[in-house]
């Protein structure tokens, strides 16, 4: 049984630290805003070259804001387990009755609130700069807001059960680990634009199939339900996976001591 109020503290532990440290506070705001202004701004540039420009405006906008969501929900698993090994404070954590399915469920709930924060301002500033609306996916946008979460925490915690085994000298991939994903999701471009082993490549990747969803809905074409359910097959798969790697990872290196990572 996994404990409320250990997984609180942990939230709230989390939240703390964001709280009194500005680099964690920035990178919520200031990387979606930049982005949204030079892409943005990219993007208008192009649509002026382009015969249908707000569509063209509009899958731009869409992959960038979309994307917050695989990003953050990987970013907050690697960097909140990071903090804990710059901290010195693992061993700490782990002398408590916390568990680590505990653990776990901590880093869901605050990366995903914190993704809702993060894209909610995204949103909010695309509208005002470019009057674009995540609103015109309408009830959809759920659906695609869980799968593309799914998908940040399967690669979250592959890349936290790397981090937990070898520590810091690898900590690299806590910021480079999910964009081995980009090329293949079609953020900005069709699926069937990429070569054909990058399109085998594409069939594994669960945003691949929300992202063509969306270019559907933009184009006025209908939703095909069954992509949408490919992606959360694929997404519970690889989460599945994901999680019991870093479980093993986990275990693995306690059994060494967790102490050889500080």
């Amino acid at each position: 049984m996994i404990n409320i109020n250990r997984v609180f503290a942990m939230i709230y532990r989390y939240y703390v630290t964001t709280k009194h440290n500005f680099d964690r506070l920035s990178d919520m705001f200031y990387w979606p805003a930049m982005d949204l202004f030079i892409w943005g701004l990219t993007g208008l540039y192009f649509a002026g070259l382009h015969s249908n420009s707000n569509e063209f405006m509009t899958i731009v906008l869409t992959g960038l804001i979309f994307w917050i969501i695989i990003w953050r929900t990987q970013y907050e698993i690697n960097v909140n387990l990071l903090s804990e090994l710059w901290d010195k404070n693992l061993v700490n954590i782990f002398a408590s009755p916390l568990r680590i399915q505990e653990w776990i469920a901590a880093f869901m709930v605050y990366g995903f609130l914190k993704m809702i924060v993060s894209v909610s301002f995204s949103a909010l500033l695309a509208f005002f700069l470019y009057q674009y609306s995540i609103t015109m996916y309408g009830v959809y946008v759920i659906p695609f807001t869980i799968s593309l979460a799914l998908t940040g925490w399967a690669v979250g915690f592959f890349v936290a059960g790397i981090l937990i085994q070898f520590g810091e000298k690898l900590q690299t991939f806590a910021w480079t680990g999910v964009a081995l994903i980009a090329p293949f999701s079609g953020l900005y471009y069709p699926v069937s634009a990429l070569p054909q082993w990058a399109q085998t490549v594409s069939f594994y990747i669960p945003s691949s199939y929300i992202f063509e969803d969306m270019r559907r809905i933009i184009a006025h074409q209908p939703i095909l339900y069954e992509t949408i359910i490919i992606s959360f097959v694929l997404n519970l798969f690889y989460l599945i996976l994901s999680i019991w790697f870093f479980v093993s990872m986990f275990e693995k290196s306690r059994a060494l001591g967790l102490g050889r990572l500080i």
